[in-house]
Formats: C-alpha cells, sequence, structure tokens
C-alpha cells in the first residue's frame, strides 16, 4: 500500500486552523465574489463609508470581471455598531451579465402584484447570524430510563424540533449558517467502566454506533435544505473511547467512536456533491480533543467535560487559552457535554453552553442521589463573538 493511499483512507475533516485576530477587528474591510452563471454577488463589509458599490463594482474587477458586462439588480444591507461607537456595514450586492435574461428582466415592483414570491428548494436562506444546535450524551445501548428506543425517538423528534425553531428564529435574525456540535458520549460503549456495563448494555457496539450515524444523518438531511452554510463537529467523550488497556491506558485521543460516526457520514455526503457540497464537516486533529471553528464571526470552541472538574469549565479554558499554540485562547463560546445538565454561565465576554443528555436518567445517579434527568438540547444565534438567544428543546 502506498503512502498516498495509506493517507488517503485514514484522512479525516479536522478542524479549520483560527487565524490570530486583528488588533482592531471591527476595523476589518472583507470582500467576497460568488459567480454563478449569469448572476455575480458581491458581499462587502467594513466601516458605513467604505461599503459601495463602488467597492463592490472594484472587487469585481480585482477578480477579472469586467464591470461594464454587469449591471447592479439588487442589494441587501445590514449595520451595527462597531465596538469603537461607529457604525459598520455589511452589504450583498447582485449583479446580472448584461443582455442575461437575469438583467433583462422587467422591475420586481412590476411583477409584485401579478405573482407570489416562490424560494426553489435549491435556494438556501442566507444571512450573517449562525443558528447553533448543540446535543450530545445520548450513551446509545443502555436500559436505564426509557431506553434506547426512548432515547432514540426523543433526539430525532428534538432535531425536528430545532429545525422548526430555525424557521422561527428567521423571523427576527438573518441566518445563513448552521452549525450542529456533537458533544460526545453519542453511544454507552464498554470502555468506560472497563466493562462493568455489559449487562446493562442490550446493544451491541456496532449497534450503538449505528443509531449514532443514523442520527446524524438524519440531522444532515433534515438541515441541508436550510441554510446556505452547515456545518457539523463532534469531539471524543469518554464513552465513545475506542480502546482502553488495563482500564486505564489509551490509544491515541482522537480515537473515538464518537468522532468516526461522523467521519463516515461526511464520506457519505461526498458521494452526493450536488446535494451536500454547501455541507462541512469537522473533527479534532489527530491526537487531540478539541475542535474550534468561526460560527458567523463567533469563534466557538468543542469539547467534553471529562477533561475537568465539575463547574472548573472557566479554569480549564483559562489554562487552555493560555498556550498561544491553541485556538482555544481565541474563543467566545465553549460548548462541552458529559455531565447530563443544562447549564449556562458566563464570564466577561466568554460564554459556556452545557446542553442536557439526551438519555432520560441515569438509574446509578438516580440512586444516588435521587434525581432523574430533564433531557434535551439547546440551541443559539451567535453573531460576532455573542450568544444572547439560547433555547433549551424538549
Amino acid at each position: 500500500m502506498s503512502d498516498d493511499l495509506l493517507k488517503e483512507l485514514l484522512d479525516k475533516p479536522v478542524g479549520p486552523e483560527i487565524p490570530a485576530r486583528k488588533t482592531n477587528p471591527e476595523r476589518d474591510f472583507t470582500k467576497q465574489v460568488e459567480v454563478t452563471g449569469d448572476v455575480a454577488a458581491v458581499t462587502v463589509r467594513g466601516p458605513q463609508d467604505e461599503v459601495t458599490e463602488e467597492a463592490a463594482v472594484a472587487h469585481l474587477r480585482a477578480q477579472g470581471l469586467d464591470p461594464a458586462a454587469w449591471v447592479a439588480t439588487g442589494f441587501r444591507s445590514s449595520e451595527w455598531t462597531m465596538a469603537n461607537g461607529d457604525v459598520g456595514t455589511s452589504t450583498r450586492f447582485t449583479f446580472a451579465r448584461q443582455g442575461s435574461a437575469e438583467a433583462e428582466r422587467p422591475n420586481l415592483d412590476e411583477l409584485v402584484a401579478e405573482i407570489k414570491t416562490y424560494m426553489p428548494s435549491y435556494v438556501r436562506p442566507q444571512g450573517d447570524h449562525g443558528f447553533i444546535v448543540s446535543l450530545g450524551d445520548m450513551q446509545f445501548g443502555k436500559i436505564d430510563g426509557d431506553g434506547v428506543e426512548g432515547t432514540l425517538a426523543r433526539t430525532v423528534d428534538c432535531l425536528n424540533k430545532a429545525a422548526d425553531l430555525l424557521y422561527a428564529y428567521r423571523e427576527r435574525f438573518d441566518i445563513g449558517h448552521v452549525h450542529i456540535a456533537w458533544l460526545g458520549d453519542h453511544i454507552e460503549g464498554f470502555q468506560s467502566q472497563g466493562g462493568a456495563n455489559v449487562w446493562r448494555t442490550p446493544l451491541t457496539l456496532n449497534e450503538q454506533i449505528r443509531l449514532t450515524r443514523r442520527v446524524m444523518l438524519h440531522a444532515l438531511t433534515t438541515f441541508a435544505p436550510l441554510a446556505e452554510r452547515l456545518t457539523m463537529a463532534a469531539v471524543p467523550g469518554n464513552h465513545g473511547e475506542a480502546v482502553r488497556f488495563a482500564g486505564k491506558g489509551i490509544t491515541r485521543y482522537d480515537d473515538s467512536h464518537d468522532t468516526e460516526s461522523l467521519i463516515a457520514v461526511a464520506d457519505a455526503a461526498s458521494l452526493n456533491p450536488e446535494a451536500f457540497r454547501h455541507v462541512e464537516f469537522f473533527v479534532p486533529q489527530t491526537d487531540e480533543l478539541t475542535v474550534v471553528l468561526d460560527v458567523a464571526g463567533t469563534v466557538v470552541a468543542h469539547a467534553h467535560g471529562h477533561q475537568w472538574r465539575p463547574g472548573k469549565h472557566f479554569d480549564w479554558w483559562k489554562g487552555q487559552a493560555f498556550n498561544k499554540a491553541s485556538a482555544m485562547h481565541q474563543a467566545d463560546l465553549l460548548l462541552a457535554g458529559h455531565l447530563h445538565h443544562e447549564h449556562v454561565d458566563s464570564d466577561g465576554p466568554r460564554t459556556f453552553i452545557q446542553p442536557p443528555a439526551m438519555e432520560s436518567e441515569s438509574t446509578w445517579w438516580r440512586h444516588r442521589k435521587g434525581t432523574t434527568g430533564a433531557p434535551g438540547l439547546i440551541v443559539a444565534v451567535t453573531k460576532d463573538g455573542r450568544t444572547d438567544i439560547k433555547e433549551v428543546v424538549r
């Protein structure tokens, strides 16, 4: 087997590198151009007086396109107050090629009286806000509570409810990026307790993994048509560890059924680029446990909570952030599973969100403490480092 073939078959969609923030990020002036057939869209973001049609035309020219061959057909603009008090603007200008049907179409105001607005299914909603769906701790395979059947039905139902909420939140926010965070312990596994849970785990390991993979696939097919960009990230939990030696030692830290399930879904999605080319998948780098990526201008970190003691999430985060080589020092939001209950916390501008478990209870915990679970997931709306809107879905 050649080294290239081995590398190809072992390849996985690792989390992206997060570039260092500039010292004054609110003054960043960014441009993006997309050309599809006879239609071009140029998005310009920056201080209000610099976001103009002339700037968009200049960017067309910089991309080797003749501005004289294009005619402006419309724009959509949004504003916000930057940290220095100035007004920032993000405007999406649309252009049509001269002589094309798009350029020659009648004025839209004249058409409104005769036809209803219609958005074909292949036109996915756009916007500068992000919609986050965070979930974990299904522990598929356990007999606890309402068992595998209850956990599976609840997980699918909550994902469907989250998709319904996306429509509701679009009444208030322009959401173009949907992100689904898989926060670990999706299977019960047989490693975390050294095999002591075998009798109380009626599903085989492969069956647990299969359920996880197919739930992830359900999320993919549900949310893929609903946004211009869909991202999915998974991190390893302690229950998903693939191998332990003598009950303690492990292989690499990224050797996890939790993440491998998402890699399998990514492989399947790659077979249908027409439907899923706008979807990206992320798992940790080799021998790592976290994923950090940008969601609508918010740097989102993902971890499983077995890395810190209960209540010490910010202490762990500060330690990770002290390492400038780690993307954790730029994170605005930390998502984590493991402790099975809803927990939202903040420290200055940084936010921590821990969704409940999806399983209904841990019978061991109920015997010890008396409480059952309150299962569900958490959705949130985020933009430019702020995640003010959060909701539990049950």
